[in-house]
C-alpha cells in the first residue's frame, strides 16, 4: 500500500427535510417526494420566496443537554443528531481500547448565520464586550 489507512463507513445518519432517519429519507427520495414546503420557522410573508426545505419534527433534547442547546446553532444540533444516528446504525460501541481509532466526519457548506447576525448586531450596538466567548465566525 501507499501508506494510507483504509476507512470504513459503518453507519449512516441523516437529519433532513425528507426525513430524520435513513429509511424515511430513502423512501421519500426514491419516490420523488420533495422536502420543500411553506416556511414555518419564521414569518416569511415579506419575502418573495416563501418555501424552503425545513427539517421537521426535530427534538434536540433527545441528543443534547438542554444547557448546551442554547449555545448551538441548528445546523450543529442536526449534525450531533445525525452523528448519533450513524453510531447507532453501525452497531459499534466505542470503548477505551478503540476510542483512538474512531472518528465522525461532518460536512457543512455554511452554517450559523443566525448567530453571526445576532453577534454582528450586538457588536455594532454595544461593542465587543457583548460578544459571547463561544462565538467564532
Amino acid at each position: 500500500m501507499n501508506g494510507r489507512r483504509r476507512v470504513v463507513v459503518t453507519g449512516l445518519g441523516i437529519v433532513s427535510p425528507v426525513g430524520n432517519d435513513i429509511a424515511t429519507a430513502w423512501t421519500h427520495l426514491t419516490a420523488g417526494k420533495s422536502g420543500v414546503s411553506r416556511i414555518t420557522r419564521f414569518d416569511a410573508s415579506s419575502f418573495r420566496t416563501q418555501i424552503a426545505g425545513e427539517v421537521k419534527d426535530f427534538e434536540p433534547e433527545r441528543f443534547i443537554d438542554k444547557k448546551e442547546i442554547k449555545k448551538m446553532d441548528l445546523f450543529i444540533q442536526y449534525a450531533m443528531a445525525a452523528a448519533q444516528f450513524a453510531m447507532e446504525d453501525s452497531g459499534f460501541t466505542i470503548t477505551d481500547e478503540n476510542a483512538e481509532r474512531v472518528g465522525v466526519l461532518v460536512g457543512a457548506g455554511l452554517g450559523g448565520l443566525p448567530t453571526i447576525e445576532k453577534y454582528h448586531a450586538a457588536l455594532l450596538e454595544s461593542g465587543y464586550k457583548k460578544i459571547s466567548p463561544f462565538f467564532i465566525p
